[in-house]
């Protein structure tokens, strides 16, 4: 692993995450986990953005708690606290901001799964993040306020996703483009939901998981190096 689990402040209290620096300077990007919890597979994207010349922080939601097992993963993720948890995103946006090795006035936030749900909904709460990832996005308590959405959206997801059916995607996109929001979605034929995730063997894609890689750095680069 490149980076390293921080602490930073908030309201009182004090989060944890994981935090991973370039070797230079360069935007942040605030990396939301998957129902899973903050797991070596986050902390590896985080890496990987550190690679790529961007400061990321990945948030742990969770306290320290983590698991391997669905059932466990469902019930956590809808113990989740909504408010608490977009007051912890915002203090994990502002110490980033904060931070020498950042740049820019704007982050970027993506998200997996459940993540991907909190980075529309950060997005929708939080003017300094200027552009936004949604790996197919999936949380029934969290409901973004689209209206006040100011950054673009870019999508991606699987066309054989149980989770988010092809008409959610559908309606989604629907409802940003008539809140005349900038919004591209990628809708991969054959994929399951998590063909991101490398650790998951059984549904992970490696070919579309690079296509939507280079997409989002791309992306990335576009609306935060400006």
């Amino acid at each position: 692993m490149n980076g390293k689990m921080i602490t930073f402040p908030g309201n009182g209290n004090f989060c944890q995450g994981y935090l991973a620096e370039s070797t230079t300077r360069g935007p942040g990007i605030i990396v939301l986990q998957e129902w899973w919890g903050l797991v070596d597979q986050i902390k590896e994207v985080a890496d990987r953005f550190s690679e790529e010349g961007f400061v990321a922080l990945a948030p742990d939601l969770y306290h320290g708690q983590s698991t391997k097992n669905p059932d466990a993963a469902g019930k956590l993720m809808m113990a989740l606290n909504i408010e608490k948890t977009a007051e912890e995103m915002n203090n994990a946006i502002n110490y980033l901001t904060s931070l020498p090795s950042t740049t820019g006035s704007h982050v970027g936030s993506v998200g997996f799964c459940m993540g991907g749900q909190l980075s529309l909904y950060a997005a929708c709460s939080n003017s300094i993040i200027g552009a936004c990832v949604d790996y197919y996005g999936i949380h029934p308590n969290v409901k973004p306020n689209i209206k006040s959405l100011e950054a673009p959206v870019l999508g991606f997801f699987g066309e054989k996703d149980p989770s988010v059916p092809p008409q959610a995607v559908q309606n989604l996109e629907a409802e940003l483009r008539q809140c005349g929001k900038k919004v591209e979605f990628h809708v991969y034929p054959n994929r399951d939901h998590a063909f991101f995730n490398h650790k998951r063997p059984e549904v992970y894609d490696q070919a579309d998981a690079e296509d939507s890689w280079t997409r989002m750095t791309k992306f990335f680069r576009q609306h935060l190096l400006v």
